[in-house]
């Protein structure tokens, strides 16, 4: 009686770091809308679908969201974020992708999403200010303008937050 059930398992979730030729060494960010990590900065992305590749989820979630197609998807990195206190446990594939030449970025969900914007990726908002992928694949080392994937050397694949 009184139990608190077991968590669930964790979510599966796709980021996808956007780079444009337009916005040189900037990558898109939108501020998160909702109860969970609402004012939070964000990549596109959402939750990987039955039988989707993550290359196909995240050119699929870029263009739900932000309007844009992506050329050039591949692997970016992979983070495990857990907050205990939120109850929030995903298992998050970034990939990142190129968005079209002369594109830019419209806010096809403005109920979970303030906006999109090209932010500087030497000029980041805070940690704090991040959404926990975002935060994990900053604290990992990414560079999304190196195609290295050394950030992921000694990566024990898990991320605790407060």
């Amino acid at each position: 009686m009184g139990e608190t059930p077991p968590p669930a398992r964790p979510g599966i979730g796709v980021g996808v770091v956007v780079t444009s030729p337009a916005h040189p060494n900037c990558v898109l960010l939108g501020k998160r809308k909702g109860s969970l990590g609402a004012g939070t900065y964000q990549l596109p992305g959402g939750h990987l679908e039955f039988g989707e590749s993550l290359a196909d989820c995240a050119a699929r979630e870029t263009l739900e969201e932000a309007a844009l197609r992506l050329r050039n998807v591949r692997f970016a990195s992979a983070v495990n974020a857990v907050c205990a206190a939120a109850r929030y446990h995903y298992v998050t594939v970034l990939m990142k992708g190129e968005a079209e030449l002369g594109a830019e970025p419209r806010n096809r969900e403005p109920e979970k999403n303030e906006g999109w914007e090209w932010v500087k990726w030497d000029e980041f908002p805070p940690a704090d200010q991040l959404f926990w992928a975002l935060r994990c694949l900053r604290e990992q080392g990414y560079n999304p303008f190196t195609e290295e994937l050394d950030h992921l050397k000694g990566y024990t694949g898990s991320h605790q937050l407060a």
